[in-house]
């Protein structure tokens, strides 16, 4: 079992039971740092694992038949163990606020793709493209509605649909590298919140950053928009602002 002790917002381990348990007993490190290990959901104080005593024996932990001593750090505390240095557990939420404004900057920047066609077609053809969007308004059928619809879609050239497509691409490209880099979309960045793991406050793989959290929730929402982003967003009122697409991806959004 691999555990890990912060003091101070510094990280330090990972360190076995055995070395944990000596530094308890030379008093290297207190009741009162953090620890965590595998199977935990939250950091908490050794003294509130170890139930006041100087000695941490957790439910089902067998230690290994050949242990080889191994002298932990001589320093005289957590703080001047040399670690690299990282936030942990003390890192503050992000509001549900600016998560929102994180979220609509985001959206904002796909309006050009909306955009785009008006670029490619003649005047004739605009006026066509609102008489047409002003008949779907007053359809009295989802039949007719459809039949409206794929009219709207062919007076789009091709090449309309190909500068649609490449913005399209270029864009998740862009927010794929910034999660992949920081945890920060575009709006996130300029709302300076980020995206760390749930447990451990460290920045997660593009795979849960990206593809749970965001991609798989653009496709759903496109099929089932408004319910899906209504459901997602009203998991973020619980007590760790978790959207589901967090839960999901098992991922918090925090201030940077």
């Amino acid at each position: 079992m691999q555990i890990y002790l912060a003091r101070n917002n510094q990280q330090a381990g990972p360190y076995t039971i055995e070395q944990l348990n000596q530094m308890l007993a030379s008093q290297q490190v207190l009741l009162t740092d953090l620890a965590w290990h595998q199977g935990m959901t939250e950091w908490k104080a050794l003294g509130e694992l170890t139930q006041g005593k100087l000695v941490y024996e957790p439910a089902g932990y067998t230690a290994p038949p050949t242990f080889t001593h191994q002298a932990p750090a001589q320093n005289s505390g957590i703080s001047k163990i040399q670690v690299e240095r990282k936030s942990v557990q003390n890192n503050e939420l992000a509001s549900i606020s600016t998560r929102v404004l994180a979220k609509i900057i985001d959206l904002l920047l796909w309006l050009p793709a909306a955009a785009i066609p008006s670029f490619f077609l003649k005047p004739e053809q605009v006026n066509q493209l609102s008489e047409i969007q002003q008949k779907m308004q007053s359809a009295d059928s989802s039949t007719q509605a459809m039949q409206l619809q794929q009219q709207l879609f062919s007076l789009i050239p091709v090449e309309a649909w190909q500068a649609m497509f490449v913005y399209i691409i270029i864009m998740l490209g862009i927010q794929a590298f910034l999660l992949a880099k920081s945890g920060q979309s575009i709006g996130k960045k300029l709302t300076k919140i980020k995206i760390v793991d749930i447990n451990t406050g460290e920045k997660v793989s593009l795979m849960r950053a990206f593809t749970l959290r965001s991609f798989i929730f653009i496709i759903l929402n496109m099929l089932f928009m408004p319910f899906i982003t209504i459901i997602d967003h009203v998991f973020a009122f619980g007590k760790k602002r978790q959207t589901l697409h967090d839960q999901l991806a098992k991922t918090k959004v925090i201030k940077q």
